[in-house]
């Protein structure tokens, strides 16, 4: 690069429903972005998969796009930061690369019984010692148990070594360098059921119970760190690949919550609430997950997480099943055209329902409807139940002793006035909005350019966090309580 070619950072964002690439500068700005959704495949009630071929061929699109568009303005990407959808679990071949079956994703059920047997066997109190996690089909370690058991032969072939398991991150890394590289980061092998997040290893006893052979696995290393050269021939030169996360840490590292008490809410296509607890594993009493939030320079700093699987998805539902939109951009308008929500509420547990109530059996609800009732109220009651969503997490949080004082949010359903606004209003706590929304694509592109030099350390990156607004909360206790009532009373009848 050249004295004057300013240096850019290509963030890529693999995410579930759609991949996207954005390049950023120095200051943060984006320079050029593309997006690619792809198809979401339902073999039978509760499987959720996606094609591996489809995930890469998107990345890679996508990555070139933006790549492409950013330096016809004249500056040079010199790093690539990756961040990924976690738990979701592909199994290929190392010398071909090709995937023995399609990604499972982390919204995938099919493994409830087996992590049933598990926790009557009483081996969740051994998973949640060593991991920080639950028994639940969300995370990756059943889920590549299951393809070893279902696809011919991959059992002995992985034991052999010829097999590969990763998280998305692990599978791209793959694919961008070639096949030279086999690694993920602390963040997501925190998330497979398998890494020891006191001792940061794979854990023998996990490996052995879960039966995955370690042969297997990638190399664990730091979120900024040396993942190998793009293949030249990819973007027409090598490009180190030197900053990966999972999104929820992402997120996290783009949102500035480095000190304990900093506490974010992602609203992409679930929502993710992540509270940052120093150098410290906390454990929850209230079903939060302990995780890893980042490792920088071999020290590992950790967060309660608290995970709800349908957030954006059931502004999608609404889109795409039951067509009374065009767009997520009209729920507003239709919310907003109504006092209030005429009492229906809906309770996406489409594949269940995560923290922290956890319970896999739970299926969708929607109550109160009367011959009234039309899109606008169930447009409504799709933005309220992310709310209530996210103060059940919140409540949980408080209950295991962590004081919040205000709540960074980010992803694409933030940009919503209405649904900031009432966020506020339910939880009673002022919610900040930054001025770049894509934070987990920054937060990558942060831990690249701090490898390379861009970025000196965390404090630099923290002062460049921006405020686009602040929303304050205005609702009555009497409503707020109201409101609370009706979504408990439908929790019940879901969970039921």
């Amino acid at each position: 690069m050249s004295e004057t070619q300013p240096p850019y950072i290509l963030a890529i964002d693999q995410g579930t429903t759609s991949s996207r690439a954005i390049v950023f500068d120095q200051s943060g700005k984006i320079i050029s972005q593309a997006q690619a959704e792809f198809a979401q495949h339902y073999p039978k009630d509760g499987w959720v998969e996606h094609d591996p071929e489809d995930i890469w061929r998107t990345t890679r699109d996508t990555a070139r796009e933006a790549l492409e568009t950013a330096e016809e303005n004249g500056g040079e990407v010199v790093a690539i930061g990756l961040t990924n959808q976690r738990e979701t679990t592909i199994l290929w071949d190392r010398e071909t690369g090709k995937a023995l079956y399609n990604a499972i994703v982390w919204q995938d059920r099919r493994t409830m019984d087996v992590c049933t047997k598990l926790r009557e066997e009483g081996f969740e109190i051994h998973v949640t010692a060593r991991t920080g996690l639950l028994l639940d089909p969300y995370f990756s370690a059943t889920k590549a148990a299951w393809i070893l058991d279902n696809v011919d032969g991959a059992r002995a072939r992985a034991e052999n070594g010829e097999i590969a398991f990763g998280t998305v991150d692990s599978f791209l890394i793959c694919r961008l360098t070639g096949g030279e590289t086999h690694a993920t980061d602390a963040t997501n092998a925190s998330r497979t059921s398998l890494y020891n997040i006191h001792d940061n290893c794979w854990d023998d006893a996990l490996l052995e119970k879960f039966r995955v052979p370690k042969a297997m696995l990638p190399n664990v290393r730091d979120c900024s760190d040396d993942y190998g050269l793009t293949d030249p021939e990819l973007f027409g030169r090598p490009i180190p690949i030197c900053g990966v996360a999972g999104d929820q840490q992402a997120a996290a590292f783009g949102q500035a919550c480095f000190e304990p008490g900093d506490i974010k809410s992602t609203y992409g296509t679930g929502c993710f609430v992540l509270i940052h607890t120093g150098d410290k594993v906390l454990h929850s009493q209230n079903k939060l997950l302990s995780t890893i939030a980042c490792r920088l320079d071999g020290k590992t700093t950790y967060a309660l997480e608290g995970s709800i699987f349908i957030a954006g998805a059931a502004i999608q539902w609404l889109r795409d099943e039951l067509e009374i939109i065009k767009s997520a951009d009209e729920t507003a308008a239709l919310a907003e055209s109504i006092e209030n929500n005429n009492g229906v509420y809906l309770v996406p547990a489409f594949t269940g329902l995560g923290a922290p109530h956890w319970s896999p059996s739970a299926r969708g609800l929607v109550s109160g409807l009367t011959r009234s009732s039309g899109k606008a109220e169930l447009a409504r009651a799709a933005l309220e139940s992310v709310v209530y969503q996210t103060a059940d997490l919140m409540n949980a949080i408080a209950r295991d002793g962590a004081e919040t004082k205000t709540l960074r949010v980010d992803g694409g359903m933030v940009a919503n006035d209405w649904t900031m606004q009432f966020l506020a209003d339910i939880l009673n706590l002022p919610v900040e909005r930054p001025k770049i929304l894509e934070t987990t694509a920054l937060g990558v592109a942060y831990l690249a350019g701090l490898k390379v030099g861009i970025f000196q350390n965390i404090e630099e990156i923290a002062e460049r966090w921006r405020l686009d607004a602040r929303f304050q909360p205005a609702m009555s206790a009497e409503e707020r309580a109201g409101n609370l009532s009706g979504w408990a009373d439908a929790l019940r009848r879901a969970l039921a």
